[in-house]
């Protein structure tokens, strides 16, 4: 598996990967994937076997010093190999290059294989954010300090 930056062919697959690993509500619309991908904060790393697109993560710098992670996705085929790990230390290792100190993301309530890998990153639960989503569901807030 390697990893490489974001390409702009990319896109279709990308959002076909978020549209399987969330439900609706959940997912991304194109147009709110694409937004996030070309945003002059941020940065996307594609994970690629055989030349096939496995995973994606999309990061961007915030405010305050913090690295905001807007969506990881995995094929679920691929889950458990590593990818959203090595998806994970490519972002962190950005950040952390940037001088951000800080790194934060949402995850669902009921995700509890997302906030169990997580937490072995080393993320805590900081709080929950009721109707978070756009079908009504809650997120936690995990984050963790770089430095």
């Amino acid at each position: 598996m390697q990893l490489r930056s974001f390409k702009a062919a990319d896109l279709p697959t990308l959002y076909e990967i978020d549209q399987s690993c969330f439900p609706p509500g959940v997912s991304y619309s194109q147009e709110e994937l694409s937004a996030f991908v070309k945003h002059r904060t941020s940065e996307t790393w594609v994970a690629e076997e055989a030349k096939e697109i496995v995973g994606f993560v999309v990061a961007c710098r915030a405010r305050n010093s913090q690295m905001h992670v807007i969506t990881l996705d995995v094929r679920e085929d691929w889950r458990r190999r590593g990818v959203g790990a090595a998806l994970m230390d490519a972002a962190e290792g950005w950040a952390r290059a940037g001088g951000l100190e800080v790194v934060s993301l949402e995850t669902a309530e009921e995700n509890l294989a997302a906030q169990a890998f997580y937490s072995k990153r080393g993320y805590a639960k900081l709080g929950e954010v009721k109707n978070y989503y756009a079908d009504g569901s809650t997120a936690w807030v995990m984050g963790k300090p770089l430095r």
